[in-house]
């Protein structure tokens, strides 16, 4: 279905995908303390992250074939995003060429919001507000761990969520990166455990 709240996604993409390139997005080492066992592509070069982090269980193989809906529905962690991705009618979107970088919300996370806010966020009336809070999670582009930085990303949404990269730690809108680098056909995913929402979305 065609969501009439979403403004043209190929041109705002375009958009942005210059302000990420120009702005945001330059290679650290930071990163290399996160994911001992994912397998990262930084432009011709393959190295091996090492850390605490694991990445999901799914063959990079298999990963690497299938888009971002299609492993986030497949994932025992992402049931509740996967729930609010079609109630926004946002999983054709996210089944595009793209490529997008998701930062995946788990269901726990969806868990701790407050008391009564997701039931009324599925609601059809709050549609544009779950559209929202959902574009505010995906950045233009395929950006892997190791082209982040700290600072301002702007999202899809329009906003732009501030990233903070330590030592063996990174942040997203002060939600933190437990799991990176998950390769899809169509972008990547980075799962983080706090839903990230827009100053002005509630």
């Amino acid at each position: 279905m065609k969501n009439q709240n979403v403004p043209n996604w190929s041109q705002k993409i375009t958009g942005l995908a210059g302000v990420i390139g120009a702005s945001a997005l330059i290679a650290f080492p930071a990163w290399a303390h996160i994911n001992s066992n994912t397998t990262v592509t930084n432009a011709a070069q393959t190295q091996q992250v090492a850390g605490n982090m694991k990445p999901m269980a799914a063959p990079a193989s298999m990963a690497a074939t299938k888009d971002i809906v299609a492993i986030a529905s497949s994932n025992d962690q992402f049931k509740t995003l996967t729930k609010a991705l079609g109630a926004a009618d946002l999983v054709t979107t996210l089944q595009g060429k793209g490529p997008f970088t998701v930062f995946a919300p788990t269901d726990a996370a969806f868990a701790a919001l407050p008391k009564g806010t997701l039931e009324n966020l599925l609601k059809p009336a709050n549609k544009a507000k779950l559209t929202k809070i959902l574009t505010y999670h995906v950045v233009p582009g395929s950006v892997l761990s190791t082209s982040l930085k700290s600072g301002e990303v702007k999202t899809v949404e329009g906003m732009s969520v501030k990233v903070v990269v330590a030592p063996g730690k990174v942040t997203v809108g002060g939600a933190n990166v437990v799991k990176a680098d998950i390769k899809a056909s169509n972008g990547v995913i980075h799962v983080i455990d706090k839903v990230l929402i827009p100053a002005d979305a509630m």
